[in-house]
């Protein structure tokens, strides 16, 4: 499974493993440090990607779309 987020600082679409939730992870354009959301947030959103067989997507905000 993979997580898509977005740099905060510059918007950059970050594509990283579900092993980086609820880790801090730097921005492969601009290296700014951003916190992804935890496993419990993820809870819902990956119960939902389990029945879809679909990606998860988690805002520049830390919403979670899957």
């Amino acid at each position: 499974m993979r997580l898509l987020t977005k740099c905060p600082a510059c918007s950059i679409a970050v594509e990283l493993s579900i092993a980086h939730a609820d880790r801090r992870t730097h921005c492969p354009r601009c290296g700014k440090l951003f916190r992804l959301p935890d496993t419990d947030a993820l809870h819902e959103a990956l119960a939902l990607l389990r029945s879809a067989q679909c990606d998860v997507y988690v805002d520049e905000k830390g919403n979670v779309y899957g």
